[in-house]
């Protein structure tokens, strides 16, 4: 299978190593050729445009930040739209809204291309490994298509639906309890600290029995070590990832009172420039109004 991928951060570098440790032949493009260059060392060809990496790809996949990244990456003349060919699929494995995912799909199929939604879960580390989640969802056929590439670079593919903004709204909601769970940990360390519970010890205990869970582990951890930077996931990527949930919930007509909560946590940690650290961040925002 011929695969294109865009975008090369910390998630897309690791989710290429692994695709070309699979054997595929692979095609790469990011805005800023140098960050291909460990990809290029082993086996990769660059594309100078999406429209190059794309054309002759049986399967693209892209991993940008935002939803304006993704419409400039698929828009224009060198866009990926621009060199996608008939039965080919492009998958968004990008946190991006609803809303765009639908339009995309509709443009897409309006050229015989196929669009999935198929959002990872996982931090860097976890691409380099090859351990991300994903959610996929669109056509069967063209899931079942890109199933071997999904499975190269994750421990577990979830089909969730037909419509790729099903895949879209699912990730939305799995950012959004991560970061509820992120804003539990803050206030119940720093209610601990207060009460003269060494932090470290209220999560080797939460941890260790009901609250077993990868997300208690590594979050717990980052936030008893304060171990904030690097940034696997910045602040201002997460407060974006707030906002689109927020957005699709209003869209529903559903409250969600903890996103509204844990938005303001992000505009304040924004305003005290903390926009180069770790989502997990904003705990520390719990200790600062307890007095810790």
């Amino acid at each position: 299978m011929n695969i294109a991928l865009i975008g090369l951060g910390n998630m897309g570098l690791g989710i290429g190593q692994n695709l070309l440790r699979a054997g595929f032949s692979l095609a790469v493009h990011n805005r800023t050729q140098a960050k291909a260059q460990p990809l290029l060392d082993q086996g990769a060809q660059w594309a100078a445009s999406p429209r190059e990496a794309a054309a002759g790809a049986q399967l693209v996949l892209t991993m940008v930040a935002d939803d304006n990244a993704l419409l400039a990456v698929c828009d224009g003349a060198e866009g990926l739209l621009a060199g996608l060919g008939q039965g080919a699929i492009h998958a968004s494995m990008s946190t991006v809204s609803t809303a765009l995912v639908e339009r995309l799909a509709a443009r897409h199929q309006a050229q015989g291309a196929v669009l999935l939604g198929a959002p990872v879960f996982g931090r860097p580390d976890a691409a380099a490994a090859g351990k991300l989640f994903i959610a996929a969802a669109g056509p069967a056929e063209a899931i079942e298509q890109a199933r071997p590439a999904f499975e190269a670079v994750s421990q577990k593919l979830f089909v969730i639906g037909d419509k790729p903004q099903e895949a879209a709204l699912l990730k939305l909601i799995g950012n959004f309890l991560l970061t509820c769970v992120i804003e539990g940990l803050g206030e119940a360390t720093a209610l601990a600290a207060k009460g003269g519970i060494e932090p470290k010890a209220l999560v080797e205990m939460l941890t260790g029995s009901i609250f077993n869970a990868p997300v208690y582990h590594t979050y717990g951890k980052l936030i008893v070590e304060q171990q904030f930077e690097p940034a696997g996931f910045t602040v201002p990527l997460a407060a974006k990832d707030n906002r689109l949930v927020l957005q699709a919930a209003e869209a529903l007509n559903v409250p969600l009172p903890f996103a509204s909560i844990v938005r303001d946590r992000f505009i304040r940690a924004q305003a005290q420039g903390m926009e180069k650290q770790d989502l997990s961040s904003i705990s520390k925002l719990a200790r600062v109004d307890a007095g810790v």
